[in-house]
């Protein structure tokens, strides 16, 4: 018997899963780990913290087995995530800066009025968000102290999670990233697939500091478990582990924040509806391409709920809490509280409940946090077929919220089209997996991929169209109150 070991390292654990030939994760373990928030906006992550949890999951899911008997390991990460380190002792200078963090919106509203607001879009497929890695590079460079002079001679090296693990994993001999997660640096030239000469220049970047790029599966490097023959960012490897592999084919995963993609192609199509373009995946010698949009907040929101206000003692009482309420009683709930991600983008934007009255209670306000996961949701989607005029006859989900019940129906019932949900929740897992078992003969083609992702649940709408369409509009018109602004990037309702 073969094995895969996935190592899926997220925004709050780290977590080794090993794959059977059948693709069942046959062995899982899961660590979690601090989260740092020096100041309101900021957040950061002990990279240390990170790689120790990593190797603690992956010992221990590996103890024991014979020698060889893993085949190959998948690698994917949190993206956006940004570490530099000393390229002789691997001791990083600073604190991660996380994909949530908001200290570079000063630079990206420069950079807009520098006038690279449009050149980001064609070029990079992204835009001037203090989401992405870049800005996060250049501020660790500019306020570390003697950063930008140690960058300058070559002691320093940069890289997402996936390159930060890479490094350790294999004792500090590969430098390297794929291309989903390069993708996502506002760094990267999706045309000439390379590492972008002026994007370099305007964030001052020197280009030592950069790693190589890799194909998504491929032989990356030896490490103590097997030979690393895949690495993705998480949201494409769940594109993947979906067997969203043809064009159209579009999933959601509910994590921290929620991440929705839709496979386009071969062909770059950047996106005129406040959406991103980003690599899909690279796989022998093939570049695929999606549309992505990335909303902040969404198992966060529900985390709040529990840890912050003390609402609720376990996630699942938040959709028990939403179902004994008829509806959300005019509530809503608006979760920016880092800013609004595609296909609002507003930075300054921070999170609001609208539509309290007396009436409102525990339950209606849980409510209303669990709607605005799938409410912004559906924002993206509808921007999405602006973007292609693709009609969504379906949607595959993935991650913790939509194990909830509520949150699978609602979203069903908002969008129209019947939600699926796999039995196997570990899309992201299970697409790294994927991509490193092709890789190793383990699996021999896509074909043989499709039937990896096993049985699944449907939900079907259940919301008479007139109802689904007065909840969204309550929506925009909350969104509208927060943006404080005519935002252009606000859909209309369908």
């Amino acid at each position: 018997m073969k094995y895969i070991l996935a190592l899926d390292q997220g925004t709050s654990s780290s977590r080794a899963l090993l794959f059977d030939e059948q693709g069942r994760a046959v062995r899982v373990t899961q660590y979690e780990f601090p989260q740092i928030y020096p100041q309101p906006g900021w957040v950061e992550h002990n990279p240390r913290d990170i790689l120790d949890s990593t190797l603690k999951a992956a010992r221990e899911v590996a103890g024991g087995l014979p020698e060889g008997s893993i085949a190959g390991v998948g690698i994917t990460n949190q993206r956006e995530t940004t570490v530099v380190w000393d390229a002789g002792t691997g001791v990083p200078i600073h604190n991660a800066i996380v994909w949530q963090c908001r200290r570079t919106a000063p630079l990206c509203q420069e950079l807009e009025r520098r006038g690279l607001g449009e050149y980001l879009r064609e070029t990079t497929g992204l835009c001037a968000d203090a989401y992405f890695s870049g800005t996060k590079l250049a501020w660790l460079l500019d306020n570390v102290p003697g950063a930008r002079e140690r960058a300058e001679t070559g002691e320093l090296r940069f890289g997402t999670v996936d390159t930060w693990l890479l490094w350790h994993l294999t004792g500090g001999t590969v430098h390297g990233t794929d291309h989903t997660n390069a993708s996502r640096t506002l760094l990267y030239n999706l045309r000439t697939e390379n590492w972008d000469d002026r994007m370099l220049r305007e964030l001052n970047i020197p280009r030592s500091l950069l790693p190589d790029i890799r194909d998504s599966s491929g032989f990356l490097g030896d490490t103590e478990f097997g030979p690393v023959l895949a690495m993705v960012g998480d949201q494409h490897a769940a594109l993947f582990g979906q067997g969203c592999f043809a064009p159209g084919e579009t999933k959601n995963t509910y994590g921290t924040g929620c991440f929705l993609l839709q496979n386009v192609g071969t062909e770059v199509k950047p996106s005129r509806s406040g959406l991103l373009a980003t690599v899909a995946w690279r796989i022998g010698n093939q570049t695929e391409y999606a549309l992505e949009g990335s909303v902040f907040s969404a198992g966060s929101a529900v985390q709040w709920l529990r840890d912050g206000l003390g609402l609720i003692q376990t996630a699942a009482e938040s959709g028990e809490l939403a179902t004994s309420v008829a509806d959300n009683g005019g509530v809503y709930m608006v979760p920016a509280f880092t800013g609004l991600g595609a296909p609002h983008w507003d930075m300054d934007a921070r999170g609001a409940f609208l539509g309290l009255t007396r009436g409102a209670g525990k339950a209606h306000v849980c409510r209303a946090v669990l709607e605005s996961i799938c409410y912004q949701t559906a924002d993206v989607l509808y921007a999405m077929e602006r973007d292609t005029g693709l009609p969504l006859p379906s949607l595959a989900v993935d991650g913790g919220a939509s194990q909830n019940p509520f949150v699978a129906q609602f979203q069903a019932d908002l969008l129209g089209v019947p939600v699926v949900r796999p039995r196997c929740v570990e899309s992201t897992a299970l697409g790294a997996a994927m991509m490193a078992g092709l890789c190793a003969g383990v699996w021999a083609d896509k074909d043989e991929l499709r039937r990896l992702k096993g049985e699944c649940d449907v939900f079907e709408p259940r919301m008479s169209r007139d109802q689904a369409e007065t909840f969204y509009a309550g929506w925009l018109h909350s969104v509208k109150r927060v943006v404080g602004r005519d935002n252009p990037g606000a859909p209309e309702v369908p």
